[in-house]
């Protein structure tokens, strides 16, 4: 079974289309935690306890884990995820040339997805799409402002930039192993890449704190009812206030924002 076989399966499994960001900045993490070996470790072990009867899949940020205990605590992490049976798609947008790609892909052999940035082109990808078991998520339309600087640029297609991303990508799919980023603050966007590549799974960000739309996110962003709605921060520091008890409310906001988006499934 390829990525996408097992998502599907665990979609089904626990009813959800919710993707968990795991992004443990410091410095928001709880004090009672800061004295242990691994902070973010032992932040995301109770965080997973609390979410994932809700969530289809996690998303660690490799930004929040880049320094040697940072590694440790991914590694750590990633393996609990798997003990409870949960994917673990790695948001690290990697992407190179040659010989320094292929180590980038290596992070497919503890995680079960990645995202990658197709900016250098099909070649700089091609360790990743290789992988045939593995999931491989291409940036296509982010939901940050500056995405318009790059994303909605005009060929002499007349088409923009993102579209074109979305049709290389449909192509790029010899292995069914890839999918798209579209983020979920344009719904009408999300609806046309949609209408252009239908057998591909979205991974739609920006359902939480960037306040996207969770009804297009559903409706458009799965494909054959396989796709991702990832919050972060609107899950994981629900309860920053609420002390040593934090991840009840993270549970909470993960089984609430199931909820949400199954009304649209």
């Amino acid at each position: 079974m390829n990525f996408f076989d097992r998502l599907h399966d665990r979609i089904r499994t626990v009813d959800s289309v919710v993707s968990v960001g795991l992004d443990p900045d410091p410095s928001r993490l709880p004090d009672h935690l800061q004295d242990h070996d691994l902070p973010r470790w032992a932040f995301n072990r109770r965080i997973i306890d609390a979410t994932h009867e809700h969530a289809a899949a996690f998303k660690p940020n490799a930004a929040f884990y880049e320094d040697p205990d940072g590694w440790a605590a991914l590694e750590e992490t990633i393996a609990y995820a798997h003990g409870k049976d949960v994917p673990v798609l790695l948001d690290a947008k990697r992407a190179d040339i040659g010989n320094t790609t292929r180590q980038y892909a290596q992070l497919l052999e503890k995680a079960d997805a990645i995202t990658v940035n197709p900016y250098m082109g099909r070649d700089s990808l091609q360790p990743f799409l290789s992988n045939e078991e593995a999931g491989v998520f291409v940036l296509c339309r982010t939901s940050n402002p500056g995405g318009a600087d790059i994303q909605d640029l005009e060929l002499e297609t007349g088409e923009p930039v993102y579209e074109r991303v979305a049709a290389l990508a449909d192509l790029w799919n010899e292995n069914d192993n890839v999918g798209l980023v579209v983020g979920a603050t344009k719904p009408e966007e999300l609806e046309e890449l949609r209408e252009q590549v239908p057998d591909l799974p979205f991974l739609v960000p920006g359902i939480g704190a960037q306040g996207g739309d969770a009804e297009a996110a559903v409706e458009y962003g799965l494909a054959d009812g396989v796709g991702l709605v990832n919050s972060s921060r609107g899950i994981i520091f629900a309860g920053e206030d609420d002390g040593e008890d934090f991840a009840r409310a993270s549970g909470q906001a993960a089984k609430r924002l199931k909820r949400r988006l199954n009304q649209y499934r």
